[in-house]
């Protein structure tokens, strides 16, 4: 709704005018009025007006010295400019007209007050509203793509080396850097709850600009990087630092700063940037820590190769009665006591050693576990999804415990081989149909993986080589017996074809079937020629 405010000495004119107004134009006005120049400019400034009608001669502070102190002023909050005046006066007198020239009046009424001038100048006040709005619109949008594209040209500066004398020129123009308040400080932010999964990235962009601001910090620049944080570009540096003490006193918790050392130069950003991104990672190993600066933590980190053979161990503990041995040596492998000089990337380093050479193993051997199982893993297979090291510490910790425990169930459950002498006796039974190792797993309802484990160590053979002997000694029975054709015992026995049953007999037994019968009737008839 446009406000409207009519300042006039006279309150039959005052009210007049309010009366006219509204019932010419029903709900399109917010009224107010004001009796004279100085208790206008008040309310003015208490709520703003898109237009102005006004008086000229009256006491305390006329029109024109309202007009001037309107048109000095920025527009109130959530005014976008100024307002448009309209002059009402009772003398026709020229210096008032050159008054209302000279502050861009929209029109000059005198009175009394025509109806139809009224409204006519009230309609070109609309258009002009109407303009204005428009190009303010069209301003808004241009300014958000220059601004979108200075951010895009921004991200893409930050990740740059080298310049060159002209190159500096060049980047400087494109992301505005003469506009920049000097000296200034990089900060990477990120913001992570409890369960590690992060606020989104516009609702925290418009967070830190405004908590940014809320200290009265000077924001060159904001973006968010190719990783979805935000980088802010500003100063002075202590802002930053009270900007995390505004997080505290909010519980804002999951808020994450990690602030560069002060710059003056172009290139200073790169270097701003990389160490805000440096000092920002360092928050993971400090859980108390909203806030790191550069300088603070710019000191040599300690890193050790990956002790290989203390992960081997841990994944040789689980599923033995050693579970108290877990937590220590979990403890040694991450060096807990140096956690606060350690170097990040070995942490990581470790981390995805645990996963492939002990997670991986478990899961490759004895297949699934519970759903809660397999989801802890997949959130403590990536470091990136805790707050705080402790955190990701803690659920590998209790992620452990829990495959320990499942393999021990596994373990005991088949301790006995009643499982793998029940595969056999299937085998025995049904090697004549297309029998693979999935349909044997399943039918003693074992994990693929870990049947094909146990069965090799129960037999001594891999499925497949102890299924070919299974047929072949069938086959021999049969050949022996005379009454089946080979292609006849072939299909009797499992065999999808004479020329893969042919293979495999040759295989095993070192002749072919033929051979095979050959050799086994040759010695059938010279033993019934010699008992005649």
């Amino acid at each position: 709704m446009i406000k409207l405010l009519i300042v006039d000495d006279e309150k039959n004119i005052r009210f007049g005018l309010k009366t006219m107004i509204e019932r010419e134009f029903p709900d399109q006005y917010e009224l107010f009025t004001a009796a004279q120049g100085a208790e206008a400019l008040n309310l003015y400034r208490a709520q703003g007006a898109d237009i102005i009608i006004t008086d000229i001669r009256m006491p305390v502070m006329d029109g024109i010295a309202l007009i001037e102190n309107v048109s000095t002023e920025p527009p109130p909050p959530l005014q976008s400019g100024q307002p448009l005046i309209i002059i009402l006066s009772g003398y026709e007198d020229f210096q008032y007209a050159q008054a209302a020239i000279r502050y861009q009046a929209v029109d000059y009424l005198l009175k009394p007050i025509r109806r139809d001038e009224l409204f006519a100048a009230l309609r070109k006040c609309l258009d002009n509203l109407a303009k204005q709005s428009q190009m303010a619109e069209q301003l808004a949008v241009t300014e958000s793509y220059r601004r979108q594209v200075q951010s895009a040209r921004l991200q893409e500066f930050l990740l740059q080396q080298d310049f060159t004398e002209e190159e500096i020129r060049r980047w400087s123009a494109e992301i505005d850097f003469n506009q920049y308040v000097l000296p200034f400080s990089v900060a990477v932010l990120n913001y992570k709850y409890e369960d590690g999964s992060r606020m989104k990235k516009e609702e925290f962009m418009s967070l830190a600009q405004h908590m940014f601001e809320s200290v009265d910090g000077v924001l060159s620049a904001s973006l968010l990087d190719r990783e979805g944080r935000v980088v802010l570009v500003g100063g002075p540096q202590r802002k930053f630092a009270e900007m995390s003490l505004l997080a505290a006193e909010r519980e804002l918790d999951g808020m994450l700063i990690g602030v560069s050392e002060e710059g003056r130069r172009l290139e200073d950003l790169v270097e701003g940037y990389r160490q805000a991104c440096e000092s920002l990672k360092y928050n993971f190993i400090y859980p108390k820590t909203r806030l790191i600066c550069y300088q603070e933590m710019h000191m040599k980190r300690l890193s050790y190769p990956i002790p290989k053979e203390k992960i081997r161990k841990l994944g040789n503990i689980l599923g033995t009665n050693r579970e108290k041995e877990i937590g220590p040596l979990l403890q040694e492998i991450f060096r807990i006591e140096q956690l606060p000089e350690i170097d990040i990337s070995y942490l990581k380093a470790v981390s995805q050693h645990i996963n492939e050479q002990v997670l991986d193993e478990v899961f490759r051997v004895y297949g699934e576990a519970s759903v809660e199982v397999l989801k802890l893993s997949h959130k403590v297979g990536d470091m990136s999804n805790f707050r705080h090291f402790h955190d990701y510490f803690r659920s590998l910790e209790q992620l452990l415990m829990d495959l320990n425990e499942y393999i021990q169930e596994i373990r005991s459950a088949h301790s006995e081989h009643g499982d793998m002498k029940e595969a056999i006796a299937y085998i025995e039974n049904h090697y004549h149909r297309p029998l693979n190792m999935a349909m044997v797993s399943n039918h003693v309802s074992l994990n693929y993986s870990y049947f094909s484990e146990a069965f090799k160590a129960y037999t001594g053979e891999s499925f497949v080589t102890y299924l070919k002997k299974v047929r072949i000694r069938k086959a021999k029975e049969l050949i022996g017996k005379g009454t089946l054709k080979l292609s006849e015992i072939s299909a009797a026995v499992g065999f999808e074809n004479t020329r893969h049953f042919s293979r495999v007999f040759k295989e095993l037994e070192g002749v072919s079937p033929q051979e095979y019968r050959d050799k086994l009737f040759a010695g059938s008839r010279r033993s019934a020629g010699s008992d005649n």
